[in-house]
């Protein structure tokens, strides 16, 4: 074995007799950073700070921890690519007292932000002294405007440009109602050279002209499973609400029902609105949703949950048989986030997708284009599945 092969060994298995690279500065760094979280004693003890379910009491509290783990914070940052950084941090999360820490404004600021820790800071909201909450803040800002760069152009792109599509009719009823440029442009083969005109043949008009033309409802489940679904919703939340075209809801539910509709113009505001947690009574939620349908047949409904019921089950396929029957278009998203498959309840996923209902995982990538998708009227079904994506 060649000397890299035996660092890069050593580097990922820890201190082995059987390995004896040389190692410089920065590989004794990022190794003293790895044993920190990883390494274990001869008794199955936790050495470094790492704390598992069974160290709790030997560091508990952890307020005399807090500098040790932030300068470890500032550690991996220096030795490692943020992708590798935020699963570090997310072994931290589970092995650490971590979020005992997090309420420590200085502390927070060494954190490298991302959606796992806005959910935790979400959860800990109404923990944090006021000191720390505008921290937190801060920190939860950085991540949503490096989502909103990230996704938001392709979510008011994908969204306007079906709308656009969307909107046109063959069938103006008024001269007021042509579009005059898209009528010149589809008629242009009937130009007639001797009288320097167009003879249309097909008129292309503006559709409906109510405020909007699409009412969309995002009913999202914020049980502690569902928190980076939480995260994401609220961000395209927030963007769609920026689209004059469309009229968006976003209402967030557990055993109680809460409409953030009111806070959409800031996606942050919709975040610190909404509590992780407890326990989850999806029927009562679409039952609200149900009250807030203006036109059934130009509404999506989008139903980002696991499906594990707290509530009536019964009543709840019920009631999903009733939205489907009166023509809403209605979305069920098991997840809506990156972190790999989810858990859900498998019954109710089945019964769901039998009543109509597209049910599947989703990522923030691909949400655009299903919201496009949706707005077009396309069987969703089906473009799930020429995207690759599982129903279930």
């Amino acid at each position: 074995m060649s000397q890299e092969q035996q660092r890069r060994w050593r580097l990922l298995l820890g201190n082995m007799p059987q390995l004896t690279p040389e190692l410089n500065a920065r590989d004794l760094g990022m190794d003293a950073a790895l044993a920190a979280l990883y390494n274990q004693g001869d008794e199955g003890e936790e050495q470094g700070f790492a704390s598992s379910q069974k160290s709790k009491q030997r560091q508990a509290g952890l307020g005399g921890s807090a500098p040790k783990v932030s300068r470890w914070l500032g550690d991996i940052r220096q030795y490692f690519p943020s992708s590798v950084v935020r699963v570090l941090q997310k072994d931290a999360y589970q092995r650490l007292n971590l979020e005992q820490m997090l309420l420590e404004p200085e502390m927070l600021q060494a954190v490298e932000p991302d959606v796992h820790l806005v959910s935790t800071l979400i959860s800990l909201n109404h923990l944090m002294p006021a000191k720390t909450k505008e921290t937190a803040r801060l920190v939860v800002r950085k991540v949503v405007d490096e989502l909103e760069r990230r996704l938001a152009g392709k979510m008011q792109q994908a969204v306007t440009g079906s709308l656009n599509r969307a909107n046109r009719t063959r069938r103006p009823k008024r001269a007021q109602d042509i579009d005059w440029a898209r009528t010149i442009r589809a008629n242009l083969q009937h130009y007639l050279p001797e009288h320097n005109t167009i003879i249309p043949q097909n008129l292309v008009g503006y559709g409906r002209h109510r405020q909007s033309v699409k009412d969309i409802i995002l009913c999202i489940d914020q049980s502690g499973s569902m928190a980076s679904s939480v995260v994401y919703a609220s961000l395209f939340g927030a963007v769609l609400a920026s689209i004059k075209a469309v009229s968006t809801q976003l209402v967030v539910f557990d055993t109680a029902v809460v409409d953030l509709t009111p806070m959409l113009d800031d996606p942050v505001d919709v975040l610190f609105g909404t509590q992780l947690g407890g326990g989850t009574d999806i029927n009562k939620a679409l039952a609200y949703c149900q009250g807030l349908i203006r036109w059934p047949e130009d509404t999506i409904l989008v139903l980002i949950s696991d499906l594990y019921e707290g509530g009536n089950n019964t009543e709840l396929l019920k009631r999903t048989a009733s939205l489907m029957g009166s023509g809403v278009q209605m979305i069920s998203l098991l997840a809506l986030a990156d972190d790999g498959a989810p858990c859900f309840d498998a019954h109710n996923a089945a019964q769901f997708t039998a009543l109509g209902s597209p049910t599947f995982a989703c990522t923030p990538d691909l949400f655009p284009d299903l919201m496009a998708a949706a707005l077009n009227k396309q069987d969703v079904g089906v473009w799930a599945a020429q995207n690759g994506i599982v129903k279930h």
